[in-house]
């Protein structure tokens, strides 16, 4: 007869962290054992305590585990700000990891009978997660557990009063008082951090300058106004480089020829906008001479070497993988690399040798690709051009230096982009066509116009190159078993879809269920409401409803662009991601200096900062591109101005004017005199009593009442549609079909109660 215990069964613990790994929530021991397929309860729960003891997996409550780095379904954030669609995003609070947190999306709060303030910067609450496939998560807020400290930015003035401090956050509509005792030394215009103390001075809050912010900005800046200045200090964004870097950028020579392939007797130019100071892409085409590809193309795209300049390790590439991308705004640029490579080494500036990597591609007549080819070359550019330069060349008017170029060079690159069309209008990517603004500043820094940023056939013509050239390098990087950080543009997500279709169907459009989801069928939606009052508001719930593209080393493919194989290529001088593809690229292809380093690179964890940092940018160019057009309109209080309603909220409209682009808010407030039901899936504001309903892409005219730069902010006033004028019969079909579906919604759910 056999005694003792049962042999101790041999538990795999990797077993253990790829289940809690497929696992979004935390499980238990009795979960782990079935997941697994053991009934030894003693071993797992010793392999467990082991792996909890390396940091492996961690323990949540109620004796239940998660893989290190996944956040328990409860757990504490805290808010850091919005990201560039106006959500509130967080961090967990206590993170101690050395890669980048996860990105968390809060939820608004529902503020009922609480009044609950609106989440701000720094504030910290318990919060229910759930995750989103990219690994992101989504926050329901449970409670609040403290504000945010009573410290806000501002800029310091002084009028007749004493000293002031005007607010950069949009929710502060009013100045704070400092006493020159308070003032702790400011100068006007220095930004700095004040305590808001209790109490008032001449009726205004008060409060103490507890530091000043003295930014010097980068040497490119126009001007002396504050709002880049706002930006770099709010979104933390790197500005200045080391003594080390700038000495190593200061080391840098010409290239040798070596054995590089000699590009410099082929008839590559740049082609970038006029303020354009760093050129990193240059585009050749000529017909194909293989008789087999009747009506095809030999082109080239060549990009800056920028990993010849920039070395794994060095001080250069960890500055570069900080900043993670150059930054633009209006007047000045934050640049990934010093000037000496950026505008200067790393620039390919006409008549000028310098090293690049290039890709040959020969596509058919149809712009497909038939096979490409990958060289480290030293090129001459054979011409600097505009957009709007090679533009006017197709048009019919030359210029002195697009005249000799326009048969040889010029008219190739159309006719090859005409193939490259073919080819996007069979794979029918995502076709979204929103406006971009763009500020004019005079030589003073002051803003001149704003305008809406053209979009030309010879933007487009660089656009289809890059992409080109992008999928080229995805393609070698797999065929060469290299490293690949993907650019991904994943599905959209579910509940985004729930919205959108609720959305276009209260105004009378159809995104069916139960497909397969492809961008045509939103361009479907979008060409048969081309013509329609709608048309931005349904362009513009299109793009909320897709997924962020982001940086990754496991592929997805891209939904937007409908290729299932794309990274980023085209902008080493100011891309990071784009610097290890080249790396990447000379590692597989063998050839030269400036591979990727030995050491093998994670690229979830490179892809995760690198989508933060852009995000980071985005955010940062927009609040001041949004500061700028505010100062424009500064002087125009008063001023009446068309607009279109681009977004309903229960406490007003949000307005995109005609004139300029600028967004401001008309508050509830500023209706005319009712009672306002917001409808949320139809996004309209219907009053009571008038009838009146305002919706998505409505035209409506509105009065300027507030402008502050500072924060970026309008306020609106509607003037009432009766004053408008007459409508035309479109208009009022749509009116009259929007009240009609209002009015309906409101019987079925009578009937249904």
């Amino acid at each position: 007869m056999k005694t003792g215990k049962k042999p101790a069964v041999l538990i795999e613990p990797n077993k253990i962290i790829d289940f809690l790994n497929s696992h979004r929530e935390a499980v238990g021991i009795r979960n782990i054992m079935i997941g697994i397929g053991t009934k030894d309860r003693d071993s797992v729960k010793q392999v467990v305590k082991n792996l909890e003891k390396t940091g492996k997996i961690e323990r949540t409550h109620g004796k239940k585990y998660i893989a290190s780095g996944r956040l328990p379904r409860v757990t504490v954030i805290e808010v850091t700000g919005t990201d560039e669609y106006g959500d509130v995003i967080a961090t967990p609070l206590n993170w101690d990891y050395n890669d980048a947190p996860p990105q968390i999306y809060v939820k608004p709060i529902k503020r009922g009978k609480s009044r609950q303030a609106a989440l701000g910067k720094g504030d910290r609450c318990l919060a229910r997660l759930q995750t989103n496939k990219d690994n992101s998560y989504n926050a329901s807020i449970i409670k609040r557990i403290g504000l945010a400290p009573k410290t806000i930015l501002g800029i310091y003035e002084e009028d007749s009063t004493g000293g002031i401090v005007k607010p950069t956050d949009r929710k502060y509509r009013f100045h704070f008082a400092v006493t020159p005792e308070e003032a702790n030394n400011a100068m006007p215009g220095d930004l700095v951090v004040v305590e808001i103390l209790t109490g008032k001075k001449l009726g205004r809050g008060s409060a103490k300058i507890i530091e000043v912010l003295n930014i010097n900005q980068p040497s490119n800046t126009k001007g002396d106004q504050p709002y880049t200045k706002i930006a770099l200090y709010d979104h933390n964004i790197p500005f200045r480089f080391s003594d080390l870097a700038i000495e190593e950028a200061g080391n840098a020579k010409p290239t040798p020829l070596d054995k590089r392939d000699d590009l410099r007797s082929i008839a590559l130019i740049t082609i970038d906008d006029e303020d354009a100071r760093d050129f990193d892409d240059a585009v050749f085409a000529e017909p194909d001479a293989d008789n087999k590809n009747s009506g095809g193309w030999h082109l080239i795209v060549a990009i800056a070497d920028v990993a010849w300049y920039v070395r794994p390790g060095d001080e250069l590439d960890k500055t570069a993988f900080e900043r993670g991308n150059s930054v633009y705004f209006p007047d000045q640029v934050v640049p990934m690399l010093p000037a000496e490579l950026s505008n200067g080494w790393c620039s390919l500036k006409p008549n000028e040798e310098r090293p690049c990597l290039a890709v040959h591609m020969w596509i058919d007549k149809n712009g497909r690709t038939l096979r490409h080819q990958f060289v480290r070359g030293l090129m001459k550019s054979h011409a600097r051009l505009t957009y709007n330069q090679v533009q006017a060349a197709v048009d019919g008017t030359l210029d002195n230096l697009t005249a000799p170029l326009f048969d040889t060079v010029i008219k190739p690159l159309y006719c090859a982009y005409d193939a490259l069309s073919r080819e996007r209008l069979d794979r029918e990517p995502l076709d979204l066509d929103l406006p971009e603004k763009k500020i004019v500043l005079d030589k003073e820094g002051k803003v001149q116009e704003v305008q809406a940023r053209l979009r030309l056939a010879s933007h487009k013509l660089i656009e289809e190159f890059m992409i080109a050239a992008n999928v080229a390098a995805a393609v070698t990087l797999e065929k060469e078993k290299q490293p690949c950080l993907y650019r991904i543009h994943d599905e959209p997500p579910a509940k985004n879809l729930e919205s959108y279709r609720n959305f276009i169907k209260g105004i009378g459009y159809k995104l069916s269920k139960g497909q397969v989801l492809m961008p045509r069928n939103f361009n479907q939606i979008l060409r048969q409401a081309k013509d329609d009052d709608f048309y931005e508001a349904i362009s513009q719930m299109t793009l909320r409803s897709q997924s962020q593209a982001t940086y990754t080393g496991n592929n997805v493919g891209h939904f937007g662009l409908a290729l299932r194989k794309y990274c980023h290529f085209t902008s080493p001088i100011r891309r990071y991601a784009d610097l290890i593809v080249h790396r990447a690229i000379i590692s597989g292809l063998k050839l030269g200096a400036g591979a990727l380093s030995k050491d093998p690179i994670n690229t979830d964890e490179i892809g995760t900062h690198l989508s933060v940092t852009e995000r980071r940018a985005a955010v940062a160019e927009r609040d001041v591109i949004d500061r700028f057009s505010v100062a424009y309109l500064s002087n125009k209080i008063g001023n009446t101005f068309r607009g279109k309603v681009n977004g309903v909220t229960k406490f007003g409209l949000f307005i995109t004017l005609d004139e300029t682009a600028a967004d401001g808010l008309a508050p509830i407030r500023s209706l005319p005199d009712d009672y306002y039901d917001f409808d949320e899936k139809r996004m309209t504001l219907k009053g009571t009593r008038n009838g009146k309903v305002f919706y998505l892409g409505m035209d409506v005219l509105v009065i300027l009442k507030e402008a502050n730069p500072i924060s970026g902010s309008l306020v609106l006033k509607i003037i009432d549609p009766a004053e408008f004028g007459k409508k035309t019969r479109k208009q009022k079909n749509r009116y009259r079909r929007i009240k009609t579906k209002n009015l309906n919604s409101k019987k079925m759910t009578s009937e249904q109660k």
